[in-house]
């Protein structure tokens, strides 16, 4: 199956959220789809973020994440959504914030960047590193549709939706939907 990147995969707001929200249906095991899980759409990430995503000026160019370091951005990716997942929900733990320093400092570590484009992996410790050193707990959000991570930059931080061309547009449907049914009656 082939799968395309689009500008609502990059809702995040940050690379490191955008990474971390390429697990679809996180908590759903039977829906659950792992955006990384073929190398092909890992690879392709990188230049779908040098186009959608919101930190595309802050890193430049992108390149893909060299095989034998794809590992560690995976646990990146992981230890990403567990700290800022429990930042969200007022359950900060300092044992998820060490894995997530962990996990930088790995692939920090591994890095062979060396000029030119700087590798996927290396920019998403980075943007992870600013968001744990900047915390904004007050515009880091869960998107109430689909679950992944986003920022909201709003102005009175009132976004409730990940995207609302996707998400929010999906629930006003949805919404639509059930109180026309229940005008009409069963």
């Amino acid at each position: 199956m082939t799968f395309t990147w689009t500008a609502h995969r990059f809702a995040g707001g940050a690379l490191a959220l955008d990474v971390a929200n390429s697990i679809v249906l996180r908590f759903d095991p039977e829906r659950r789809i792992d955006r990384f899980a073929d190398t092909t759409a890992m690879d392709s990430f990188a230049e779908a973020a040098n186009r959608f995503g919101a930190e595309s000026p802050r890193f430049g160019p992108l390149a893909p994440v060299a095989a034998e370091n794809r590992s560690r951005l995976l646990r990146l990716r992981e230890a990403t959504d567990r700290h800022f997942r429990a930042e969200v929900s007022d359950a900060g733990r300092p044992e998820f914030l060490a894995d997530l320093l962990e996990a930088i400092a790995g692939v920090l570590r591994g890095s062979k960047h060396e000029g030119g484009p700087l590798p996927l992996d290396t920019a998403a410790a980075q943007s992870a590193l600013t968001l744990a050193a900047n915390p904004e707990p007050d515009r880091l959000k869960i998107c109430p549709h689909c679950g992944w991570l986003f920022l909201d930059r709003s102005r009175n931080r009132s976004r409730t939706w990940c995207d609302m061309a996707v998400c929010g547009n999906r629930n006003k449907a949805k919404r639509h939907y059930h109180r026309n049914r229940e005008e009409v009656g069963p």
